[in-house]
């Protein structure tokens, strides 16, 4: 979506979740090494999460599967299993919702649907409601009170500006040090940012493939709208693209931020290209699954695809037990000791050096 504001709020958007301190993929305090140019940390006191969906080859869930039933393998390497969930542990659900100019879906329609999918989650899910247009809104933080998580959505205003680089990296950032069990992203975006100023696609793409959460985009193509909104000239009366504050150095995590000197950021077809890319990114390397929506019956189906979903994930975690090389993908391999079932799950993590 394109369109304009400042970025504000943001600070007090990192107290957004205030359970305890939760499993992550990331890296203590190292004890380096020299290789080369890369250094090797140890990694045996962190423990990696993942979620797993285990299915027939119909496609059905399979239920009831224990601890014993599993097997995780990390750079083809055997890691004994020291965490399990099974599918009836309840999730902690982050509903991100864009709240940019959009003549796709209209407000009341895109709380109707938001509500729709509440109403199927289970009772003791815990529900958070962030949404965001040049600012990043934390509506209300993870609870099991319907009330409050429906006040919440039914607050929810359109505004002008995107800022979705940076909506995503405060909820990543706050799901990885702040929330304990099983955990899920639902983006409801058209995946076009205008006004991040804090981080940008690449840095997003890197912290999904290192976050323990499942990521859930539903994407919708407002392509069409903005280019007629183009050939009516009202683009530039309702965006300005941001400039970044005097002094400020450039940063690489948001060197793919490309801003028009004509104000028309995030209304190229190249744009659009890289958002839908983006959105398929976040999804695949979290273990989640796009879903595209173009009408609102799409959408309402999206969100109960989802909701019946994740009550089919298995949640579990191992202590690695050998070294990695900072920065660098490592392999992750979940399989079931039972002939002829399918697993889906996560199959790569990048470790980080932690300051």
């Amino acid at each position: 979506m394109t369109f304009s504001r400042t970025l504000l709020g943001l600070v007090a958007a990192l107290a957004l979740f205030a359970a305890g301190a939760g499993a992550q993929v990331s890296v203590p305090s190292p004890t380096p090494n020299a290789v080369g140019d890369d250094e090797v940390i140890k990694v045996t006191t962190q423990l990696v999460t993942i979620p797993v969906r285990v299915m027939d080859k119909s496609g059905r869930f399979i239920p009831g599967l224990k601890q014993a039933d599993f097997r995780i393998f990390e750079d083809s390497k055997p890691q004994e299993i020291a965490y399990f969930l099974n599918e009836e542990e309840p999730f902690t659900v982050v509903l991100m919702l864009d709240m940019s100019y959009s003549t796709k879906f209209k407000l009341v329609d895109i709380q109707k649907a938001a509500l729709e999918f509440i109403s199927q989650l289970r009772p003791q899910d815990k529900v958070a409601v962030v949404s965001f247009d040049a600012e990043v809104h934390v509506l209300v933080k993870p609870t099991t009170d319907r009330d409050e998580i429906t006040n919440a959505i039914r607050s929810t205003r359109i505004g002008a500006g995107t800022s979705l680089y940076d909506a995503v990296d405060t909820v990543m950032k706050s799901l990885s040090n702040s929330v304990e069990g099983r955990k899920a992203v639902i983006l409801f975006s058209d995946g076009v940012d205008t006004t991040s100023r804090r981080t940008g696609l690449a840095r997003n793409l890197e912290d999904a493939t290192e976050l323990d959460a499942l990521v859930y985009p539903i994407r919708y193509d407002t392509f069409a709208d903005v280019q007629s909104m183009k050939t009516k000239g009202t683009v530039n009366s309702i965006y300005v693209a941001p400039v970044l504050p005097k002094g400020t150095k450039a940063d690489p995590a948001r060197a793919d931020i490309v801003i028009s000197a004509s104000g028309e950021q995030g209304t190229t077809a190249e744009d659009y290209a890289r958002a839908s890319g983006f959105m398929r990114s976040l999804a695949d390397r979290s273990g989640g699954r796009l879903y595209e929506a173009t009408t609102l019956s799409g959408l309402s189906e999206a969100y109960a695809h989802i909701a019946a979903e994740l009550r089919e994930f298995y949640s579990i975690g191992y202590y690695p037990t050998g070294e990695r090389l900072v920065d660098r993908t490592t392999n992750v391999k979940v399989k079931v000791a039972q002939e002829g079932f399918v697993v889906r799950a996560r199959e790569e993590f990048i470790t980080r050096k932690k300051n």
